[in-house]
């Protein structure tokens, strides 16, 4: 994005902003976390950080994070596990991250299988839940005297209920199944309505369902809490809604297209469970016909967990191209990503987005982030702009529309 702005405004100063993260032990988290004590330091650049000229918006160091997870450590000691930094960035950092440890989180086994620990609340009825993730968000904001709080889920992908379940259609079923403890409502709705509730910007960068719910998008318009997601877009999607319009512009058809993921991550091992990958597979893949105008049939995504790999992703795109008179080409792609890496700036920079429509009272599904997403949310159920040149102008016609 282009450096066009650079006046500091009134409102980003002297504000302290809570950041509380659903999964604050795992890679992008630490990731973020680290990287936000090591421009506190000035020992890093701003490169992956795609609105570092907005000076406008809110800095990056009024940020204080806390959160939960599955595991109780430090995060210093859970950057060393995740290995996503080298050893000297953690320990430059390592006081800070030392003093961070995450809340006991909520779970239910039956929609994560494959996430385990023993840092979490103890089974109990879902308002007792919600009770307790709203008092952590409480004391949070009094024990760190922060002017406001948002809410990110960086939490392990859940698989996906019924979609068409009446509990999910509106607010006030919704709020009944609470009541009956209706166990189509996931962890990650659980959140989501705690944070709505509290008056907290919600950003679920997963794949699991959150403020995408009929029930819970409404309830955030209706309290004028803004809301974003979902499943960041960071890697090989990115690169699809980049390649996908350029296709379409030349009127070049695609025939095939071929994705494949390894990874050994936390999150790759998250998604070895079918029902899991489902809820992953589906945002992947719901781009390219969008984009395109007609439907691939050979659109293949698949993600394999390969644990040498760790967080160094590798995403390997086959593209089969149909040209002027019927000639056929291909296009190979092989991106060796860092998962967390490419993650973590695009997070800080959705707080600092949610938190400048909390100043500006816009609350609701926040269509111009879409940017950020493989599935972004819209306000009235229609399809959402998934190329990225699209998403960018979208988001910078917002930015400057309050100047």
């Amino acid at each position: 994005m282009p450096a066009e702005y650079t006046t500091m405004q009134d409102h980003t100063e002297g504000v302290r902003t809570g950041v509380a993260i659903v999964g604050l032990g795992g890679a992008v988290a630490t990731t973020a976390v680290a990287g936000v004590e090591q421009l506190k330091l000035g020992t890093i650049g701003t490169a992956g950080l795609p609105l570092a000229h907005r000076t406008d918006l809110m800095p990056y160091d009024s940020m204080v994070f806390g959160g939960w997870d599955l595991d109780s450590s430090n995060l210093a000691k859970a950057a060393h596990l995740h290995r996503v930094l080298e050893p000297v960035q953690i320990e430059a950092v390592a006081e800070p991250l030392q003093r961070i440890e995450p809340w006991p989180a909520v779970v239910d086994p039956a929609y994560c299988r494959n996430a385990t620990g023993e840092n979490v609340v103890a089974a109990g009825p879902l308002r007792e839940r919600i009770a307790h993730i709203r008092a952590d968000l409480q004391r949070f904001r009094r024990e760190h005297e922060l002017d406001s709080v948002v809410v990110v889920n960086l939490a392990s992908t859940e698989a996906w209920p019924d979609l068409t379940a009446p509990v999910l259609a509106d607010i006030d079923a919704f709020e009944e199944g609470l009541d009956r403890d209706e166990p189509m409502i996931t962890p990650g709705m659980i959140y989501t309505y705690a944070a709505v509730i509290e008056g907290c910007p919600f950003v679920n960068f997963t794949p699991s369902l959150g403020p995408d719910v009929p029930a819970l998008l409404s309830l955030a318009e209706r309290e004028g809490v803004p809301v974003a997601g979902k499943d960041g877009k960071t890697g090989q999607t990115m690169i699809k809604t980049v390649l996908a319009p350029a296709f379409r512009s030349r009127a070049l058809t695609v025939d095939g297209w071929y994705s494949t993921n390894i990874l050994g991550n936390r999150d790759g091992q998250i998604l070895d469970n079918p029902s899991s990958l489902a809820s992953k597979l589906d945002t992947k893949g719901s781009v390219l016909d969008s984009i395109l105008g007609y439907g691939v049939e050979d659109h293949i995504v698949r993600i394999d967990y390969y644990r040498p790999r760790g967080d160094a992703k590798e995403a390997w795109d086959n593209i089969d191209l149909v040209g002027f008179m019927g000639q056929r080409m291909q296009l190979k792609v092989d991106f060796l990503c860092r998962d967390s890496i490419l993650a973590a700036p695009l997070v800080l920079e959705l707080v600092r987005l949610v938190a400048e429509a909390r100043r500006r009272g816009e609350g609701g599904a926040q269509e111009q982030l879409g940017y950020f997403f493989k599935k972004p949310l819209t306000r009235d159920g229609r399809l959402p702009e998934h190329a990225l040149h699209a998403q960018e102008r979208a988001l910078l016609d917002w930015l400057d529309g309050d100047r």
